[in-house]
Formats: structure tokens, C-alpha cells, sequence
């Protein structure tokens, strides 16, 4: 089997040792290099406990052969664009069951007309996990609001609308919530 737990661990900035640590339970920097390199065999149990450690899926860890792979070029940052010291590879995103998306039509707050939002469905026991981050909540009769989440009390969420002078929405006891994960925008 060809994986790409090397181009995964790499493009997370992580050290086969750091990789290792994160492992459950923890392995060695040498085994996780061994099976990046395939001089040992990669199970499924080893390919899902390294997946867990990246904070990847496993699915992301195989490589098809009719998968595409998105080279790095370079890298961006404060000091501007400078190319990568060794190869790189982006991971393509894969779609997870659950997801819902946002398609935006007209620009508001930080988004532009064109974008998607990639939105992970929460029920009520994980809303938690989306305070201070962007979420689409159903309201009655099939309308729904979209905010950042401010706060939770109980079952009340607190949004703050995109977008200046906006204020704040009260979303009483939603049975889902949608929190967005991924923008995907054309240039």
C-alpha cells in the first residue's frame, strides 16, 4: 500500500518524534519512519492510529492512484514568498458525512459573493465546540440564521450576525447546528 503519512506529517509541520508522542499509545520516531517509508508493512490499525495522531482521516493517509496530488510551489508569510526547502504536497480535502455547505451570494462580513463554507453538522451535546467560531443555525419554518457563536447558555445560543452594526441573535433550543470548517473561495 502507498501512503502519504510523510506529505500529511509534513505539510502539519510535525517531526516523525512529534507524530510518535501523539501516537495511542505512543510508538517510536524510527516505527513511524519505517512505516512512512514502507520498510514495514502499514496495517489499518497503525494507519488509523497515526491518522488520529495527524488529526487526519486514514482515507487521507492512502494514496490512489487517481487521487490528485497538489504540489507546493511556495510558502507565504510575513517576509513574503519563498520556496519550500524540500517537496511538499497539499492534502486535498475530502468531504466527511455530515457536512453541510453555505453558498454565499452576496458579500458580507469577511465573505465574498462566490464563496463556500464547509460546515460541520453538531448535534446539541457538541455545541460547545463551536463557541467563537462561524455557525449556520435552523430556525422554524425552514429559515435559519448564520453568526458567530458568543456564547451558550443551556439550550439559548448567542450569535453575532456578519457584518458591522449587526446585532446580536438569541437562537433558542436548535436541534442542530452546522459549524463552518472550510472556505473554499475562487480568485
Amino acid at each position: 500500500m502507498i501512503t502519504a503519512i510523510r506529505e500529511v506529517r509534513r505539510a502539519r509541520g510535525l517531526t516523525l518524534d512529534d507524530v510518535a508522542r501523539a501516537c495511542q499509545p505512543p510508538t517510536t520516531a524510527q516505527t513511524i519512519g519505517r512505516l512512512e517509508t514502507g520498510t514495514r508493512t502499514v496495517s489499518v490499525a497503525w494507519l488509523n492510529r497515526i491518522a488520529a495522531a495527524l488529526g487526519v482521516e486514514a482515507a487521507d493517509l492512502v494514496r490512489l492512484p487517481e487521487r490528485p496530488e497538489l504540489p507546493v510551489a511556495a510558502l507565504l508569510g510575513g517576509e513574503g514568498a519563498r520556496a519550500p526547502q524540500r517537496a511538499e504536497q497539499v492534502v486535498p480535502p475530502v468531504l466527511a458525512p455530515g457536512l453541510v455547505a453555505v453558498r454565499v451570494t452576496g458579500s458580507i462580513g469577511d465573505y465574498r459573493a462566490g464563496d463556500e463554507l464547509w460546515c460541520e453538522r453538531l448535534d446539541p451535546a457538541r455545541f460547545g465546540r463551536a463557541l467563537n467560531r462561524d455557525v449556520l443555525v435552523p430556525r422554524p419554518a425552514g429559515r435559519f440564521v448564520f453568526g458567530r457563536m458568543i456564547d451558550r447558555d443551556g439550550g439559548r445560543l448567542q450569535l453575532l450576525p456578519p457584518g458591522p452594526g449587526a446585532r446580536q441573535i438569541v437562537a433558542a433550543d436548535p436541534p442542530w447546528l452546522a459549524m463552518a470548517v472550510r472556505l473554499v473561495r475562487a480568485l
